[in-house]
Formats: C-alpha cells, structure tokens, sequence
C-alpha cells in the first residue's frame, strides 16, 4: 500500500495531479479541495489511498490526513464510490463534512455532483455513529473563532450553520426562533428544517 509520496508535481489537471517520484510519476484523482492546496509544479508531499480492483488500481491524493479519513469514510457507505467521495470532498472540507453527518444536512451532501437525497441520506444514517462528537466539537471551535458572532450555543449553532455555507443572516435568523436551551446540535437541526423550508 502506498501510504504518501512526496515528488515533483509535472502534470495538474482539475481532478487529478501526476507526481513524480524517483523517475516514476504516479497520477493521483484528487479532491478540488486538495489541488487547491498544491503548487502548480514544483516539490510537494501528500497522503494517499490505493483502491485495487480486479480491474484497476486507482490512486487517490489528500492535502492532510483528516480528508483522508473523510474518503475512508465515504467509501465504506454502501453506493458511495471514490468518485462520488472525491466529489462531496470538493464540495466541503473536512470541518463541513463532520457537521453535515452530526447535523444531519441531506442539503450540504445532494450540492455534490453525482450525490442523490437517497444516497445522502445514507451516508448520514450510516456515518453518524462514526464521526465523534470530539471532531464536531473542534469543527464548530474553529469556525466560531473564525465568525464574530455571540458566545453559548446560539453562537456555536450559527457558526456551524455558516459552515454549512448558509449567510450568517439566514443562520441568525433561523437559531433565533428557536429555543436557547437548546444543545447546539438540537439548534442546528431545527435550524436546517427552518432554512430548507425557506
């Protein structure tokens, strides 16, 4: 298994990158997200995962390890391909993955090319016991310090929702009709009902 390469970049497309390394170049599918993050040419270092079939071997390059485990994750929901993974991981980051499993957002999962509300349903179902709690919790710490917005979980819950790529706005405006005892995840779902409503 090839675990990582590290090599000079001597092809970029928009869904893959060629490396090369010791004379050989390995082309690798890759997530918008992550091409993003790599230079046009030059050295670069990523992670990888090989999928062998009995008719091909793809290989397939992460910017950082917790994409990686996003498309670990993608691939073993049944109907998810590395295609539609690789898809959903050029429509949202890691941060935004983990929200849209916690909070249940069919939405964020049917934006990617290929990803039906069938199938997004079932990455939820299936995911949700899988994505901890710690990993949201830091995926909602990073975006709030990243959003000027009110402390306790009505924060929390809009930062999250902006996240998700709803305007602080149309986040505010849905958290605000709903209980503030609520627990932060309790306010992001009923907030995602209000706003797919709207």
């Amino acid at each position: 298994m090839i675990y990582s390469l590290r090599g000079e970049i001597i092809d970029k497309s928009p869904d893959a990158v060629v490396i090369e390394c010791a004379g050989v170049g390995y082309r690798c599918s890759a997530s918008l997200n992550t091409l993003s993050r790599l230079p046009s040419s030059g050295e670069t270092f990523v992670y990888t995962y090989m999928l062998v079939r009995e008719d091909s071997v793809e290989l397939f390059a992460f910017a950082d390890t917790r994409e990686l485990q996003c498309f670990k994750l993608l691939i073993s929901v049944s109907g998810v391909g590395p295609k539609s993974a690789i898809s959903v991981l050029s429509d949202m980051n890691a941060d935004k993955f983990s929200l849209a499993v916690a909070a249940g957002d069919v939405k964020a999962f049917t934006k990617a090319q290929g990803v039906g509300a069938k199938t997004a349903q079932r990455i939820i179902l299936e995911l949700k016991d899988k994505i901890s709690k710690d990993s949201v919790a830091v995926s909602i710490s990073g975006t709030a310090s990243a959003v000027p917005i009110s402390a306790g979980n009505t924060g929390e819950a809009i930062a999250a929702l902006a996240a998700l790529g709803y305007s602080q706005t149309e986040a505010a405006s849905a958290v605000a009709k709903l209980d503030p005892s609520l627990s932060v995840n309790d306010m992001i779902k009923g907030a995602l009902k209000a706003l797919s409503v709207m």
